[in-house]
């Protein structure tokens, strides 16, 4: 698990704040369970390196002067301008207590899948999926396994194995994460060489039958020359 120092912080006004960030830190709180919450403050340049898509997901060790707890982020703010992060809310991880959670989709063994080496694409539908489950049970992630899966196989809630008391927000149907698709573009095989040249060959001989057919300039005018009339005898 993840280990983040944080100290206590005293802040009472919004100048206080600002300062506490021109020095290099995030103000930030953590709250939950029968425990007063705590104002603390961590380094802006520390928390920064823990900054990703699964964030907010992710189960953290905080060491407050030395204490430590276990906590989940639940909100980052940031500067509209900077896009600096300048407050954190932390929820301590108290057994018992059920929370909703993103928790992301983790796709394995792409390399052992028929599907993908035969050009198929992975369409993922959803790289998280919310769960309602105590906080000391939240699953790192949901694993898909693509060994063996072929083209036109699909993947829902229902083929991951989650515990008794973690279960999806979304219930009533058996919703699908990823589908193994067919290629978008099929390639046409190319064309022989020897089938190529035949093509050739056949496409000049039906040009120079074609010229044959015409019928000459002169052999035109000569069938449409009109003949005398022989002159009456007298």
């Amino acid at each position: 698990m993840n280990s983040i120092e944080a100290n206590t912080r005293n802040t009472k006004t919004k100048g206080e704040l600002n300062l506490l960030r021109t020095n290099g830190n995030v103000p930030a709180i953590i709250y939950g369970g029968e425990a007063q919450n705590e104002k603390i403050s961590i380094s802006k340049k520390l928390l920064k390196s823990f900054l990703d898509e699964n964030f907010l997901s992710t189960i953290l060790t905080i060491n407050v002067d030395g204490k430590p707890q276990n906590v989940l982020p639940r909100e980052i703010k940031y500067d509209i301008i900077s896009d600096e992060p300048t407050h954190v809310d932390f929820l301590r991880v108290v057994p018992g207590l059920k929370i909703r959670i993103e928790v992301p989709v983790n796709f394995i063994n792409h390399e052992k899948s028929p599907g993908l080496k035969k050009g198929g694409v992975l369409n993922i539908v959803r790289r998280k999926v919310e769960l309602k489950c105590p906080s000391e049970k939240i699953p790192e992630n949901l694993v898909i396994d693509l060994e063996g899966v072929d083209i036109g196989e699909s993947f829902k809630i229902s083929s991951i194995n989650l515990e008794d008391d973690v279960v999806p927000t979304i219930q009533g149907r058996d919703f699908v994460i990823a589908t193994l698709a067919a290629p978008t573009v099929m390639r046409e095989p190319e064309k022989p060489a020897e089938a190529e040249a035949a093509e050739g060959e056949e496409g000049a001989e039906t040009a120079a039958a074609a010229d044959g057919d015409k019928p000459s300039a002169e052999g035109e005018k000569k069938e449409g020359e009109d003949k005398k009339p022989a002159e009456e005898k007298k």
